[in-house]
């Protein structure tokens, strides 16, 4: 007990977690209660009172469907976070086995592994989506297809980065000495000793995925309509640009914060997992 208040005052004590912990935390409120409640009714058009000022009524004013804005940010932030979910469960779900499978076997299991993981970056995720959209059409499975698609090997590879050196350790070598099987060292003492640094390395690719599905959408390759999206949203801002500006900035910052947040957080993360990189703040 004493040990998790410790943990806990020391992430108190850590200006980029706290940071990066409470956007990350209004960002997942607002997603909760787009759920079930927002200003009003994301399809809801009226036309009369399109590119509206901020006022009480539409506290973002409203887009050039007479949509209210606010309404459109709090669903938008559903998509980016199931994006961001779903991508890099894949990214894990796939990515860590392997990656521990390469470290475990070496040799030409290795080799295999980190070469179809070289091949799998050929093909970021905005040109996997465009191959996707070309046979399946766009969509949100789209981008989450192929964005969990490029987290894989980015997971691959950290993984057996990680794993290589915790094999080298002296509580490996004695577990191998005492006759234990690859496998049961790997999830007794290779998989806990690197839970660490995935953990970071997954908020760094939840940042990149909501980038990667906002710049998706913003192409007409991601989220379709009527669904909300912050890229659609900042696409559909370019033709107002000099009428109402402020169109393009809200979903702008929405994705800003976001990222930063998520990214605040890794950096925390990092520091307070892994007590060699704590600083004295």
């Amino acid at each position: 007990m004493s040990s998790m208040n410790h943990a806990f005052k020391r992430a108190l004590k850590h200006p980029s977690f706290v940071a990066g912990s409470a956007m990350v935390f209004l960002l997942v409120v607002s997603a909760v209660l787009s759920m079930f409640w927002s200003p009003y009714p994301v399809g809801d058009i009226d036309i009369p009172n399109k590119l509206a000022a901020s006022s009480a009524q539409h506290w973002f004013g409203t887009d050039s469907l007479g949509r209210d804005i606010a309404s459109l940010l709090l669903v938008g932030s559903q998509n980016s976070l199931l994006v961001g979910f779903i991508a890099v469960g894949i990214g894990l779900g796939a990515g860590v086995p392997l990656g521990l499978l390469a470290s475990a076997k070496r040799g030409w299991i290795e080799e295999v592994v980190m070469r179809a993981a070289d091949f799998t970056f050929a093909f970021p995720a905005l040109l996997s989506a465009i191959l996707l959209t070309s046979i399946y059409g766009p969509g949100l499975v789209v981008s989450i297809t192929a964005i969990g698609i490029f987290n894989i090997p980015v997971f691959a590879r950290i993984t057996r980065g990680a794993a290589n050196s915790v094999w080298t350790r002296d509580y490996t070598l004695a577990a191998r000495a005492a006759g234990k099987s690859k496998w049961a060292i790997t999830w007794e003492h290779v998989l806990p000793n690197i839970a660490s640094v995935l953990i970071v390395q997954a908020t760094v690719q939840f940042a990149i995925a909501i980038l990667a599905e906002a710049a998706l959408s913003y192409l007409g390759l991601g989220t379709q309509p009527p669904q909300p999206s912050w890229g659609r949203m900042l696409n559909e801002a370019q033709s107002q640009m000099f009428q109402a500006p402020m169109l393009a900035v809200y979903p702008g910052v929405a994705i800003a914060l976001a990222v930063l947040g998520l990214n605040l957080m890794g950096d925390g993360l990092r520091d307070l997992l892994d007590p060699r990189l704590s600083r004295t703040r």
